[in-house]
């Protein structure tokens, strides 16, 4: 069964096949020479509708190039408006604005890829097109001009067949009737001989008349059948067959161009579809946890969130107590003038316009004016130590490895000028080596800069590296109470615990540069602090015309004790060191510049006293 069915299905194919190659013959024969002989108008007017509609194919053409070429340009402003702007190259580093960054590119490829499109129906397509349009109409009109002509033969050979057969009837009459008159003038016995001769004579003339007429319409007839006959057979078909070579050229021209319109559009489908390979690629690149992580990694300052605040019970403390243990500012200044007078007379205090008069003071602005030397681009620090400590690492990281990076760029283009001096010096021709000399000179000095600057940075790193990790942010410094007394915690310190390791070493130099002002600088601290009184200044001598007095208290009353956290060495004019774990007392608390003033018992004449950093003191104050 299964074998009748295949054998009747194979039947009928290549019954099929037989049928449209048969179809096919048939078409091939017919032409429009023998099949349209009569219809000469219609087949103008049809290639005359051919040839506008390939020019309004031309002109489909030409608006999509346009709308082609329009897209492409306003993907490509889409592009431009949307690239990252200069301030936002730091976001660069998240997946998605990679992602996107990417998208963008794909993008203008895409834009490129619609140019492609554009110029290639531009130049190609419609410039076919238009040839081919140009050509056709010139030999259509070529081709009815002929037809015209053939015409114009065909019809006046039949004009003068027509005339020829006039004649030869007028001609055929005439002669009729003269034989017609010579019959009744024989007959006529009253007419001379003469006048009957007369009348065969006439008879005589018109028969030949008419014999002469007959043979010029037999000689026109046949003239004619033999004209229309090749007009017919041969001449017209020839001009028709014209047109419809011309038609079909027309029709197949028409082909060629929408399937070259088709494989122009093809020939850039891979490069699209791998833009849109790259478009799912960049958006599957996307990771949210990474994202995550860059911006932890980013804003993580590495202080710890505030300890609960304790309960402050104000039933266990007189009032007075309760009082002093909130300090503000007019609070703690009256509590460092009863504890930290030591003189027993007025003394008068330099005050702000008075601050260049001095020494020391001119110390402090040329210690602002380097400060404000060793900023960066963006208003940073060099070291970068106004940034939380992460932060700071990864920028200092960041710059080293630029550095690095133009330090190897500088050494391969001294090695170049060197490689380039040792061909001159073998070969003069090629060169002077005195030339080189002057650019290895100036490579070796950026070499030697940047050498420099990569040590600093290197240093600047590694004392970042021994910051201690805070336990409490800025924002976070308030005051606790901590077993009936008030314990202050002020910038990076801890109120209880602390690290001991290598890592968690403060840097001196790194604490002075970002507090808002030094101890010896006069500006940040209150105006009851006492700059001359540590390390043995007592007796300085103040200058300036904007001066005040300050009451002197004889007691010498400190307002609690602290403990150092960390080491601390000296560096600074008024500033005192301390040792790990050392106890000191408190005689001036932080006025907001980030120093504290304390004093310890010596053995040579009692005390010394100076500011150590607020961070790097635990306080306890007294009620």
């Amino acid at each position: 069964m299964l074998a009748l069915l295949a054998s009747g299905s194979s039947r009928s194919s290549s019954n099929n096949k037989l049928a449209e190659s048969e179809n096919a013959t048939q078409n091939s024969n017919m032409s429009w020479g023998t099949e349209l002989w009569d219809q000469n108008e219609n087949l103008a007017i049809h290639t005359n509708r051919g040839i506008d509609a390939l020019d309004k194919y031309a002109n489909f053409l030409r608006d999509r190039v346009a709308i082609e070429t329009e897209y492409a340009g306003k993907l490509r402003r889409l592009v431009k408006n949307y690239q990252p702007k200069k301030k936002e190259e730091e976001d660069n580093e998240f997946t998605s604005m990679q992602a996107f960054r990417n998208l963008l590119k794909e993008v203008g490829d895409l834009a490129g890829q619609r140019e492609v499109v554009s110029e290639s129906l531009q130049m190609q397509i419609i410039a076919g097109v238009t040839l081919l349009s140009k050509t056709l109409r010139e030999e259509r009109k070529k081709c009815l001009s002929d037809g015209a002509n053939l015409q114009q033969n065909l019809t006046t050979q039949l004009s003068s067949l027509d005339r020829a057969k006039r004649n030869y009837e007028k001609a055929y009459r005439d002669s009729e009737k003269a034989v017609d008159s010579y019959k009744r003038a024989d007959m006529d016995l009253n007419l001379s001989r003469a006048e009957v001769e007369r009348y065969k004579n006439v008879m005589t003339s018109k028969i030949q008349q008419s014999d002469d007429a007959k043979n010029e319409y037999a000689n026109q007839l046949q003239k004619t059948n033999n004209l229309q006959q090749q007009h017919f057979n041969m001449l017209l078909p020839a001009v028709l067959n014209r047109l419809q070579e011309l038609d079909e050229k027309r029709t197949r021209g028409f082909r060629e161009f929408i399937v070259g319109a088709a494989d122009v559009e093809s020939s850039v489908a891979p490069i699209i579809a791998r833009c849109m390979e790259g478009i799912v690629k960049a958006g599957e690149s996307i990771n949210e946890k990474e994202d995550t992580f860059k911006v932890i990694e980013r804003y993580q300052s590495g202080f710890t969130p505030p300890r609960d605040i304790p309960f402050e019970d104000l039933s266990k403390c007189d009032p007075d107590s309760v009082q002093d243990s909130h300090y503000s500012n007019s609070t703690s200044n009256s509590l460092t003038i009863r504890g930290t007078m030591s003189a027993s007379k007025l003394k008068k205090r330099v005050g702000i316009f008075g601050i260049f008069g001095s020494n020391k003071q001119r110390q402090i602005i040329e210690a602002c004016i380097t400060m404000k030397n060793s900023l960066t681009a963006d208003g940073q620090k060099e070291d970068f130590s106004d940034l939380p400590p992460n932060q700071r690492r990864k920028k200092l990281q960041a710059k080293i490895a630029e550095l690095q990076h133009k330090i190897a760029q500088e050494t391969n283009a001294r090695d170049g000028l060197m490689k380039m001096k040792i061909v001159y010096e073998a070969n003069s021709s090629l060169g002077n080596p005195m030339t080189v000399e002057g650019q290895l000179n100036e490579s070796e000095h950026k070499l030697e800069k940047l050498k420099v600057d990569l040590k600093k940075y290197q240093g600047f790193l590694e004392k970042a590296s021994q910051v201690p990790v805070a336990t409490s942010s800025p924002q976070a410094n308030r005051n606790q109470l901590q077993n009936g007394h008030r314990t202050s915690r002020h910038s990076n310190g801890s109120a209880d615990d602390h690290h001991d390791d290598g890592d968690d070493q403060p840097d001196d130099a790194g604490s002075l540069s970002s507090s808002s002002a030094s101890p010896e600088s006069g500006l940040g601290t209150s105006h009851t602090s006492l700059p001359g009184s540590g390390q043995g200044s007592a007796n300085e001598n103040a200058i300036g015309d904007d001066t005040y007095y300050e009451r002197e208290v004889e007691t010498l009353n400190p307002l609690g004790t602290c403990k150092a956290l960390y080491p601390f060495e000296a560096s600074s004019e008024g500033s005192i060191p301390m040792n790990e774990g050392e106890e000191l007392q408190v005689i001036e608390i932080d006025q907001g510049d980030g120093w504290t003033r304390v004093r310890r018992a010596n053995n040579t004449n009692g005390w010394d006293e100076g500011f150590v950093p607020t961070s790097y003191i635990e306080c306890t104050l007294y009620a």
